[in-house]
């Protein structure tokens, strides 16, 4: 369960998802919404990059197609966002920030409907976007909400990878880096997640090389 590296006024580059974000359901989501998931991963870590940008748009709209067939599910709301943030991180610009906006209502929306629903993945994707979305008066980027979006995405799935990982990336952007590798070493050790193998396998690679940048760029201070 795909986010933005916070950037000045001029260009717009959006997160690495977020590029994700998306936690096992604790109910089975239905076939066409996993399908979505399994699509997503396949886009966001085996396709080419100059790809990403259509397929995801593509990925986006059929997502939406999902939500609406479904109605008060959240599974499919939720993935819409994941989509729709993705497919911001990959055209970057202004232009992405629309995208950006639309996934911050839908997850807000799934919020109120059950705000613990895939393990806290509303609550990740919230925290993502807000601590990597430019601040105001550009876009909606807030330090403070994305550390609590993301502690409350760590009560409801402590021992997550996407969970720890995204809260250890925030912490990275926050100079916290001993408590950043804290959080990596429990992503390394996350549980598997049960149908979504493709999503863990390129995610395991996004905490490692986080890890390896820890450990050449700051050394010094990942000791308490």
């Amino acid at each position: 369960m795909n986010t933005f590296r916070r950037i000045g006024t001029s260009s717009l580059l959006f997160f690495c998802v977020f590029s994700s974000l998306a936690r096992a359901a604790d109910t089975p989501m239905p076939e066409s919404v996993a399908g979505i998931a399994h699509r997503w991963a396949s886009i966001s870590y085996h396709s080419p990059e100059k790809n990403r940008e259509q397929e995801l748009t593509t990925l986006a709209v059929d997502a939406e197609k999902q939500t609406k067939a479904y109605p008060g599910k959240v599974e499919p709301l939720v993935w819409q966002a994941i989509v729709l943030a993705s497919a911001a991180k990959a055209q970057g610009g202004l232009g992405a920030l629309s995208k950006a906006k639309q996934a911050r209502d839908l997850l807000l929306e799934a919020e109120k409907m059950n705000p613990s629903a895939l393990n806290g993945a509303i609550y990740t994707s919230l925290g993502s976007l807000y601590a990597k979305v430019p601040g105001w008066p550009i876009g909606f980027g807030n330090a403070d909400k994305a550390r609590s979006y993301l502690e409350t995405a760590l009560k409801l799935n402590p021992t997550g990878m996407d969970a720890n990982y995204f809260y250890a990336d925030f912490l990275v952007s926050q100079k916290e880096y001993a408590k950043a590798m804290e959080h990596l070493t429990l992503a390394l050790a996350a549980p598997a997640r049960i149908g979504r193998e493709d999503a863990d396998a390129g995610r395991r690679k996004e905490v490692e090389s986080l890890i390896t940048d820890l450990r050449a760029n700051h050394r010094d201070n990942l000791q308490n």
